[in-house]
């Protein structure tokens, strides 16, 4: 398929789109820019299902131990995401111990943010069918039935093969679009804001 997409590869899938009211394009833009300048950059989320002490840096850490990269794989969505656009003035890897975010950095409308670099177009299929939740309260569920309802961002496993279920298999094809690896330190909390 791609070389991201093979057995035991840790992907984390997340649906993308607007943002702080900010296109997608326009964040793509900012972001490879923020790379360009400081060698990475943040990439903000929200939500508890990939909570970045209980379910990113464990996940991680094991694929670090591995030393294996970990790739953030996106589908774009359709988003109406009118947050303010504040940018966070700090993050922290443990939610106790703060630094200030690089000024070359913005992370706008976010609780949490993923760690990334070389942020990249992609065209490929994701088959969650072909994936397992490796962490977490969820560990063991197949990425088709943990990716549903409201949950659009997931830590996962691939497999070697699809689970074989009754169903018409593309209904677990996710189209990707947008590529990056995390780096260390993964995911981080973030607080505050700046001008």
């Amino acid at each position: 398929m791609n070389e991201i997409f093979r057995p035991g590869a840790g992907l984390l899938f997340m649906k993308v789109g607007r943002h702080a009211q900010e296109t997608l394009a326009d964040i793509i833009s900012r972001k490879r820019a923020e790379i360009d300048k400081a060698g990475h950059t943040m990439w903000g989320y929200g939500g508890n299902t990939c909570h970045p002490s209980t379910m990113v840096q464990p996940f991680a850490q094991v694929y670090a131990e591995r030393q294996q990269p970990i790739h953030l794989v996106m589908e774009e969505m359709e988003s109406n995401h009118w947050a303010e656009p504040l940018c966070a003035a700090e993050s922290s890897v443990d939610n106790l111990t703060w630094q200030p975010i690089p000024d070359a950095i913005q992370v706008r409308g976010s609780r949490f943010a993923l760690v990334i670099r070389d942020l990249r177009q992609a065209d490929f299929t994701l088959p969650l069918n072909q994936t397992i939740v490796p962490v977490g309260r969820s560990r063991g569920s197949n990425g088709s039935r943990y990716v549903n309802g409201r949950v659009d961002k997931a830590c996962l496993e691939v497999l070697p093969q699809p689970e074989l279920v009754n169903e018409d298999s593309k209904r677990f094809e996710r189209p990707i679009n947008l590529v990056a690896e995390l780096v260390e330190p993964y995911a981080v909390f973030l607080r505050n804001y700046r001008e």
